[in-house]
């Protein structure tokens, strides 16, 4: 480790003047191709692409190791910014976060250096962009000098070339090695290659059954190369790199490298600061801020930094338009993701009008593009592609929509964002209405096990709102047709989410669908397919802040829900706020093992006071509660008159606020009938609190048991029972109490007309 350290810091001594210059010629082009990081021009603008030096503009991604890689079953997309926060609340407990110092670092795991590398990370989320960081950083010394020469490579540009050697493959994208290269390569151990991309790769990879081949001058298709790499049969002691989706991995052999990693993206403190870069006023960078943070569909998708910019863009648009005026016109700031790509399509088509030529007719081919490349997983676009859907790559729209690769002798474009792409394969359907082709496209993505078409149904949904739909009237005419269509699709979605019974899936399933509705804004429409008196069972499920969002949603619109079940989701604060706003409306409410906290509990308090609350049941039970949420529960209990059953059994209650709780419900408006406090940690001190219970007339079941009352509190429960007009049965097990208390509680069965159980 010690010899990797001086390595890393000064590097090999070269044993040839030659390679030595042509080292520093490789560094000069690296480094005159890394320094500068490009962002696209604001579409729909005359504005240049803006350049910045990589290590100003550069925030930093978190980067965090996996054990595994397994099939993704949905949008790459949506469940990466699903597990986002979750990764974000195991970060901060102790998962390991890599730096790409110590990516090549010695692992216990493997007990040894890893050569072979995965990246993953769904688009736009920052993989070229830190790899570009990574070569820039290895150029000016300041990463891994014990590689001598640092080979760079993007899949995308590799697609062009068929049977090829290594050493053809290297000459062409760095011819200026020609002279030495055969040395250079006779020292594996000092050379690292990246791979960018590798699901935009055309080139077949077979860990299985590919030919094998040694020699750097060998051809083989490019496919057999990089496999033969990988498995360090070519160039043993080489070190590789390689980014992808995680789709991609699903279909290859992962277990070939040592270390598999996940690119996060930002988390709060790297995304406020992407929004203090990018907006140059710090007021509007605040506010711009501010607005995502309360928008939570917006908020969590910025985990990417290519959905930051993207969100940004549209800000900075907004606010102009308000021309400074900060407190009006509100509504013009996006809130659910469809409004956000409305807003920033609109831009592009507002500047269009500008120019010549029909906007309906230029976009239709682009929309067609993006459709096909939805539904066959097509993310890189060439000339047969735009001669197939008739694009005019001459039209001022295809330069706003679409970027070249950046050697453009390749002729590949992609669209700015894979789900800007969506997007448009959505929208050209409300533009371009045709019946069967839109439902062979429902039928379709609905079909796809591998969840690809997520996005796109969610703005199919989201374009079906009229509010949406009015942003684009200025640029853009869509069909009410299309709209009515997607409605009625929609309305079929009832069957699937009203079962009780639910795997896994079932349940993911029922959230995308909540989805697709929240994005519609169309709460008569929930109401209508839902109903009221819904049951959802969300126990043992992990639920997001985006997903708590969209959940709340559908509780407001349905208004009144028999039943939320959500023990054991180990729901965070932030998910409990989201929540917060539809708890009101259900009658059963089971909220048990979450490892909630005190600071939970106001934002499940306050639906108690909701004027308008529908909770008769309540269960808090098995969390990390203290005395002081039972004040949190007491302020906001004292006019709630629905709630009947009440579970706090197995927290730790003991202290000076649980006289509160007591007290609250003790009010004469109080119509709690069953309390449950067992294991709760109350001592004979707490008990005297417990004698407040007398006043209520509706406490008919009371559970005190396994706690620590002992004989010097047993007066107090005695009292409670001979006072209580309205207590059936009371449980007492197990509080260490002597054998003549016990005796005295049993009496009270007979004197009292109530059930009292000791054992």
């Amino acid at each position: 480790m010690v010899r990797q350290m001086i390595l890393d810091e000064s590097g090999h001594a070269l044993k040839q003047n030659e390679i030595q210059d042509i080292q520093e010629k490789h560094k000069e082009y690296l480094l005159e191709t890394t320094e500068v990081l490009v962002e696209c021009k604001p579409p729909g603008t005359s504005l240049a692409n803006q350049r910045f030096l990589i290590s100003e503009r550069f925030v930093n991604l978190v980067v965090v190791s996996m054990k595994y890689f397994r099939h993704r079953t949905q949008h790459e997309l949506i469940e990466i910014g699903e597990k986002h926060e979750e990764y974000l609340y195991t970060t901060q407990k102790g998962l390991e976060r890599i730096s790409p110092k110590r990516l090549f670092h010695w692992n216990h795991q493997i007990k040894g250096v890893p050569n072979m590398i995965m990246i993953s990370g769904v688009p736009g989320v920052g993989k070229t962009t830190l790899m570009q960081k990574f070569v820039h950083d290895w150029v000016n010394g300041k990463l891994y000098q014990r590689f001598s020469f640092v080979f760079f490579f993007k899949f995308r540009e590799l697609n062009q070339l068929e049977k090829i050697s290594l050493e053809e493959m290297i000459l062409h994208r760095y011819p200026y090695l020609r002279t030495q290269l055969e040395n250079i390569l006779k020292e594996p151990d000092k050379l690292l290659f990246i791979f960018d991309g590798l699901d935009e790769s055309s080139h077949r990879m077979d860990f299985t059954s590919s030919p094998l081949c040694t020699d750097p001058k060998q051809q083989e298709q490019l496919g057999v190369l990089l496999v033969n790499l990988l498995r360090q049969i070519l160039l043993q002691g080489c070190s590789v790199l390689i980014t992808s989706r995680p789709a991609k991995l699903a279909s290859i052999d992962s277990s070939i490298f040592q270390i598999v990693c996940d690119i996060m993206g930002f988390f709060t403190t790297e995304r406020k600061a992407y929004f203090d870069q990018f907006f140059e006023d710090k007021e509007l960078a605040k506010k711009a801020f501010k607005h995502v943070k309360e928008n939570d569909t917006l908020y969590t998708f910025c985990y990417i930094p290519s959905y930051c910019w993207i969100i940004c863009t549209v800000l900075s648009v907004c606010f102009k338009q308000q021309q400074g005026n900060y407190t009006s016109s509100e509504y013009l700031l996006p809130k659910t993701v469809t409004q956000l790509f409305v807003t920033f399509i609109n831009n592009i088509l507002s500047n269009h009008s500008q120019h010549s030529g029909g906007t309906r007719e230029l976009l239709l081919p682009l929309g067609w593009l993006a459709e096909y490349g939805v539904m066959n997983q097509n993310i890189v676009f060439d000339e047969k592609h735009f001669e197939t859907f008739s694009v005019d790559k001459c039209s001022h729209l295809f330069t706003s929509f679409l970027m070249a690769s950046n050697q453009c002798s390749y002729n590949n474009y992609a669209f700015l964002h894979l789900t800007v792409q969506e997007f448009m394969a959505a929208l050209v359907h409300h533009v371009d209405y045709n019946p069967e082709k839109l439902n062979k496209a429902l039928e379709k993505a609905k079909s796809f096990q591998d969840g690809r078409a997520e996005m796109f149904l969610r703005f199919l949904s989201g374009l079906s709102d009229g509010s949406t739909r009015a942003l684009l009237k200025p640029s853009l005419s869509l069909s009410i047709d299309g709209s009515t269509k997607v409605i009625a699709w929609l309305q079929q979605m009832s069957p699937l989410v009203r079962k009780t019974c639910k795997d896994f899936w079932e349940r993911r399933e029922t959230l995308n669908i909540f989805a697709y509705f929240f994005e519609s804004r169309n709460k008569e429409l929930v109401l209508d397919i839902l109903g009221q008196n819904l049951t959802l069972d969300f126990s043992k499920f992990s639920l997001t802040p985006l997903d708590c969002t969209v959940l709340a949603f559908i509780l407001i619109s349905c208004k009144v829900t028999e039943r939320l079940d959500l023990e054991k989701s180990y729901l965070d604060t932030e998910c409990w706020e989201k929540l917060s706003q539809g708890l009101h409306t259900v009658q059963i409410l089971r909220l048990s093992a979450n490892e909630l906290k005190d600071n939970d509990i106001p934002c499940i308090a306050a639906a108690l006071a909701h004027p308008d609350c529908k909770i008769q049941d309540l269960s808090l039970g098995s969390n990390l509660l203290t005395h002081t949420s039972c004040l949190h529960l007491a302020r906001e209990m004292s006019s709630n008159q629905t709630l009947k059953k009440l579970d706090l059994s197995r927290n730790n209650l003991s202290g000076p606020h649980f006289r509160d709780l007591m007290k609250a419900l003790s009010s004469p408006t109080c119509r709690v009938q069953h309390l449950m406090l067992y294991h709760t940690k109350l001592t004979h001190e707490d008990s005297q609190f417990l004698e407040l219970l007398s006043s209520n007339t509706s406490l008919s079941h009371l559970s005190v048991s396994f706690n620590n009352i002992t004989d010097s509190g047993s007066g107090h429960i005695i009292n409670l029972i001979e006072n209580s007009s309205s207590l059936i049965e009371v449980r007492t097990a197990a509080n260490g109490f002597s054998e003549d208390v016990k005796r005295r509680l049993k009496n009270l069965q007979n004197k009292a007309n109530i059930t009292v159980r000791v054992l």
